[in-house]
This record gives structure tokens, sequence and C-alpha cells, in this order.
């Protein structure tokens, strides 16, 4: 399941039950983009149940800001509301299949 937030409670809400892979991103941004399809091609077909919710920087500074995002991409990674995992920049498959 894929969901773009851009409020603080669309945020909280999203990550509150199960595997959630937050991904804060910008169109300009070329390795968020090849982060992007990694996610949306592999990641998602090998972790079934897994939610991804999109956090586009340019439209949600707050979220942004909340997290200390610096650089993008930014992955965060949770378990029943729970942060288990923070990648920054291009990501492997592996990497974020075992932060779960």
């Amino acid at each position: 399941m894929l969901k773009e937030v851009k409020t603080i409670e669309e945020f909280d809400a999203a990550v509150a039950t199960g595997r959630v892979l937050v991904d804060f991103w910008a169109p300009w941004c070329g390795p968020c983009r090849m982060m992007g399809e990694t996610i949306a091609n592999e990641i998602v077909p090998q972790m079934p149940g897994l939610t991804v919710v999109k956090v586009n920087v340019d439209e949600a500074p707050v979220l942004a800001a909340r997290f200390g995002v610096m650089s993008i991409p930014t992955l965060l990674c949770y378990s029943d509301g729970r942060k288990v995992a923070e990648f920054v920049g291009v990501t492997s498959t592996q990497e974020i299949k075992n932060a779960f």
C-alpha cells in the first residue's frame, strides 16, 4: 500500500500500526527517483503487507524538519509505531528488509 502524507497528523496515523517504510524525497532528486523505483519494483513485491509512506519534502517541510531530514532520500522504518531504522541515501533492498 502506498500513501502520500503532508501533515503531522497524517504521518502519525500512517505509521501507527504494521510495518511502514517512510520515504522522504523530492521530484527533482535523482537518487530519490532511483530509490522510489527500488521501493516499487523490489521492496514492495518482496514484503507483503508493507505500507510505503511518501513524504515530498518540498510539500511537507514541517515533516522534514520534525525528523531532522537534511539529505534525501531519507528512509525511516517503523514497526507498530516504533522507529526501528533510518537510512540516508540510496539503500539496498536487503538492508531495508533486514531493518524489519
